[in-house]
């Protein structure tokens, strides 16, 4: 989720509020790693990270690991560059002829390649080829970066050309509101460059085996290297007893619109009683098929592709959208919904190329109660899988969610009793997974064991209000900016927060990003109250923080009602803090938490950060820290209970990374 800024608010804060400047934040640039191990985790040792994160099929490798003779990009977190925005914030550039080697770990016959190439120079994108050099030969894979390159203020635009988008917005980078001055501010163009990578996957048509070299080459363009996924694919999967979409017309070559043969294909399966299946080919649909009581499955994800255009309307939709394009939809909630859905085993493609947030351009949508998705590879639609309640008991597993232009999943109004459980989301240009209560209330869900890599804007996790909800065992890494790791927001018109929140065992690595609209650092975690005070009891117990930018936790209101909500209720127990760049705990609101056993090392300023609600009063600040005890690394005891120790400007010291605790 994403709105626009409030700047008129951020105008009546004193400047000494204001944080980190973008010039200043070289400082915090990240460190090379001093681990090079042949496969990694979010770009970590992988027994930093045991037991937390997506279980997943394939092997990462980081380029900047790997032999190359090109250039590697010195680690960064500078946003709106190809640094911040790489896994571990490093990559390798090649200029044509040269290449980047990886050696496979693991035995292989599929790859996936995360890279960046330019954009066209008026947006678009373009295409380019890349040698993949294997001992069987050298095969060619096409890049574009037509699903990259966004520019410019929210929603952003496709034209690296374009002037601000909303001229009467703050500015972080000149301090000002453009429309209050004369005359306007001149902007660097192009504005705010985002969202540089994709990906390509390739099955090499044979198995490699452990110690063979896979190379890729650049060819016609400098071409950014981030990582390399390796994976050996089994055999593809065959229903002889489902209803095969051929045999109603389907066309496996993608050359004709396959819709309304897969619609008749699930027709007779419902009368018939037995699923449908899609047999290894790629099926062009370019709408949304609505799905209810079915069970649709594919020969999986790398042998079977639904994959359709971006299709304009001749007039908006009821609901608002202007485009169609490739999706799954169970009915609308108003209508009743959709249950017994379940799809499994098949890749969905979109064609999404532009942000419109009106627009129902997603691959899984609407509502289905007593349902499964699993095991699909999604990308290039808006949101993976969004959801508008109210419905129940949704099962969400074993998914890879990559290249979206908004959030990865997002429960949307009234999703209860449901799980989303081993997927694996990189690079959404917001929220990986959200749970918004907007209207009516998420509740007894749970987010568990997934990883979320690289939002280009927002948050790893975010939730908007909501009773009763979990997140546990999850590993997030790499947010860019305006968010950062795990965030828990009375915002957005959510529902206020109830019954408790517990936020469990969790890994958030290299967060702890720089909000542009309050020019600020922010936690790893962090907590907003914007809309109403947070008083739920909410529970954060055996989350690692690793390498965090700035602070590790933050408590936030914002200026404008920072007299009139408070952050109480919030318990931490058993965290470690391992790297921060300024603090353990920033506090900016009223109310309190408390500390037990949290653990803290390689702290870049001080422990605290304590500016309460700005008032400074005699009787110290409005924010109260309680110690339950345990809490190692001398971090906490000096500024108990409410020692205000309020500083905007912290200097940043970049951590050593991250080791066994």
């Amino acid at each position: 989720m994403f709105a626009p800024p409030r700047w008129a608010a951020l105008l009546t804060t004193p400047l000494v509020t204001l944080g980190v400047a973008i010039g200043l934040s070289d400082a915090a640039a990240a460190h090379p790693s001093s681990i090079t191990p042949a496969a990694t985790r979010a770009a970590l040792d992988p027994a930093l990270v045991t037991g937390r994160g997506a279980t997943v099929a394939f092997t990462e490798q980081e380029a900047e690991h790997a032999v190359t003779t090109g250039a590697v990009l010195p680690a960064s977190r500078t946003a709106y560059t190809l640094a911040a925005e790489a896994s571990g914030r490093s990559a390798v550039t090649l200029d044509p002829g040269e290449y980047v080697e990886f050696t496979l770990p693991k035995a292989a016959n599929a790859i996936t390649v995360r890279y960046s190439i330019p954009d066209a120079p008026t947006g678009g994108g373009i295409t380019a080829p890349l040698s993949v050099g294997t001992p069987g030969g050298t095969r060619t894979m096409t890049l574009t970066s037509q699903y990259s390159w966004l520019y410019n203020q929210y929603p952003f635009t496709n034209d690296p050309q374009a002037g601000l988008l909303h001229p009467d917005w703050w500015i972080t980078e000149c301090g000002c509101v453009p429309a209050a001055t004369e005359p306007a501010p001149e902007i660097s163009k192009p504005f705010r460059p985002m969202h540089f990578y994709d990906e390509q996957r390739l099955a090499l048509g044979r198995t490699y085996r452990a110690g063979d070299k896979i190379r890729l080459t650049a060819r016609q363009v400098p071409t950014t290297i981030d990582l390399l996924d390796s994976e050996l694919v089994g055999a593809p999967k065959v229903d002889l007893k489902a209803v095969n979409v051929l045999l109603f017309g389907a066309d496996p070559t993608g050359r004709r619109d396959s819709a309304t043969a897969i619609e008749k294909a699930i027709a007779f399966a419902k009368k018939v009683h037995r699923a449908v299946y899609l047999p290894p080919g790629t099926f062009q649909v370019n709408r949304h098929i609505i799905v209810d009581d079915v069970t649709i499955t594919g020969a999986g994800n790398w042998y079977t592709t639904v994959k359709g255009r971006e299709v304009p309307l001749s007039s908006p939709a009821p609901d608002g959208s202007v485009h169609t394009g490739v999706g799954f939809y169970g009915r609308d909630a108003a209508d009743g919904g959709s249950r017994n859905v379940h799809l499994a085993d098949f890749a969905i493609e979109g064609d999404v190329r532009e942000r419109i947030d009106t627009d129902q351009v997603n691959a899984i949508g609407g509502a289905m109660s007593d349902s499964t998705i699993e095991r699909l590879h999604i990308q290039h639609t808006k949101v993976g899988l969004w959801f508008d309640g109210p419905m129940a008991n949704i099962r969400i597993t074993g998914n890879v969610i990559v290249d979206q232009i908004a959030d990865g999943l997002n429960f949307h109004t009234g999703v209860t009793g449901s799980l989303v459980r081993d997927n694996f989301v990189r690079n959404t240009g917001d929220d990986g997974l959200a749970m918004w209560s907007e209207k009516v209330a998420n509740s007894g869900n749970t987010f568990d064991r997934n990883t979320v890599q690289t939002p280009t804007l927002a948050n790893g996790i975010a939730i908007y209000g909501g009773t009763d909800n979990t997140v546990s065992r999850n590993l997030i890494a790499d947010p860019i900016r305006e968010g950062s790791g795990i965030h828990a927001g009375s915002r957005f018109g959510a529902e206020a927060f109830t019954g408790h929140l517990w936020i469990t065992d969790n890994t958030v690595v290299r967060a702890g990003t720089y909000e542009l609209n309050w020019n600020i650092g922010l936690g790893a975690i962090w907590f907003e109250a914007l809309d109403s005070s947070i008083d739920a009891d909410i529970r954060v117990t055996g989350d690692h923080y690793l390498d965090n930018t700035y602070n590790a936790i933050m408590l936030v209101s914002e200026w404008g009602v920072k007299d009139l909500y408070s952050i109480t209720g919030v318990h931490f127990r058993d965290i470690r803090v391992d790297g921060a760049g300024t603090s353990v705990v920033s506090a900016r609101t009223a109310g309190g938490a408390t500390f037990e056993n949290v653990d803290a090392r390689n702290v870049g300023a001080v422990g605290v950060n304590n500016c309460g609600s700005f008032h400074f009063t005699p009787s110290g600040s409005e924010f109260t820290l309680s110690d339950l005890g345990g809490n190692d690394g001398e971090w906490l005891g000096p500024y108990l209970p409410n020692v205000i120790t309020c500083n905007d400007r912290p200097a940043v010291v970049p951590p050593p990374p991250p080791s066994p605790w």
